[in-house]
C-alpha cells in the first residue's frame, strides 16, 4: 500500500508494517483537547446528541494538562476517511475551543487475548505517545 507523505500517511503505513490489516474496520480513537473543563463538557454532551456512532470518554491528562475528548469511532482507517475525519471533529471542536490531537488505533484489536486498553499507536502529532 502507498500513503501520502504526512503524518497520516505516515501512522499508516507504520500500521500496515506492524501487521495491522488495514482493509477491516478497527477502533479508531480520535483525541480532542480542550483547556477548561466546561467547553469539554459542553462538547461531550454536543456530541451524544449527534448521530455519531462511537464510544466517547471523556478525562484530564495529566501528561498535557489539558481535557481529553476521545471519540472512539469502528471504521476502514483508510486515509482519506481518517482525514475527512479528523477535519470534521476539529471544526466540531473548534465551536467549544478546542481542537483535535491526533488519532490512534488499539495495538491489541477485538479477539486478542492481551490487555488492549494498555498500548495505542498515535500520529506524529499526538501527545500520547512515549
Amino acid at each position: 500500500m502507498q500513503f501520502p507523505d504526512d503524518d497520516n500517511g505516515k501512522m499508516l503505513a507504520a500500521m500496515a508494517e506492524s501487521g495491522i490489516d488495514l482493509t477491516v474496520a478497527l477502533d479508531v480513537d480520535f483525541f480532542l483537547i480542550f483547556d477548561d473543563q466546561r467547553d469539554a463538557e459542553s462538547a461531550l454532551e454536543a456530541l451524544t446528541e449527534t448521530a455519531l456512532q462511537g464510544e466517547l470518554e471523556l478525562n484530564f491528562s495529566e501528561e498535557i494538562e489539558k481535557w481529553e475528548l476521545i471519540v472512539c469511532l469502528n471504521m476502514v482507517p483508510s486515509y482519506d476517511d481518517l482525514v475527512a475525519k479528523e477535519v470534521e471533529l476539529n471544526t466540531f471542536a473548534q465551536e467549544f475551543d478546542g481542537m483535535t490531537d491526533g488519532w490512534g488505533v488499539m495495538q491489541h484489536q477485538e479477539g486478542d487475548d492481551e490487555f488492549a486498553d494498555d498500548e495505542h499507536k498515535c500520529d506524529d502529532n499526538c501527545s500520547h505517545t512515549h
